[in-house]
């Protein structure tokens, strides 16, 4: 129970954060039709568990609360694209070639499919 509540405050933390630094950029750029904010925010959480997972991993800084609250918690509110991006990277160093382009594919393929089906059941017809 003590791990979800981790994960939970991190979450927290990391949605605020997502919440207030897309709308800081989009008040940078305000008419531009790109979603910079989503953007910045996607590759932000991207490095960001690239360096923790790497302090985590190669230095051993933090335990597994750490990395619970942070990754899954922080990053996990903040942005899961930062999880997808570390799990296909980690299927590259693995070798699975084939397993990492079908995750990019798969997921964002599909995703957008999701997206669009869910969108198309609720339009009126």
């Amino acid at each position: 129970m003590v791990n979800v509540l981790f994960v939970g405050a991190g979450g927290f933390l990391g949605a605020i954060g997502r919440y207030l630094l897309a709308g800081a950029v989009y008040q940078l750029f305000p008419n531009s039709s790109f979603p910079s904010g989503t953007a910045v925010v996607n590759i932000l959480g991207c490095f960001l568990i690239g360096l923790l997972n790497g302090l985590f991993e190669v230095r051993q800084v933090f335990g597994p609360e750490t990395r619970l609250f942070l990754l899954i918690g922080v990053l996990g509110g903040f942005t899961t694209f930062s999880t997808f991006g570390f799990e296909t990277l980690a299927l590259m160093k693995d070798g699975e070639f084939l397993s990492a382009a079908m995750n990019v594919l798969v997921q964002v393929v599909l995703g957008l499919a999701a997206v669009f089906i869910g969108y198309s059941l609720l339009r009126p017809l």
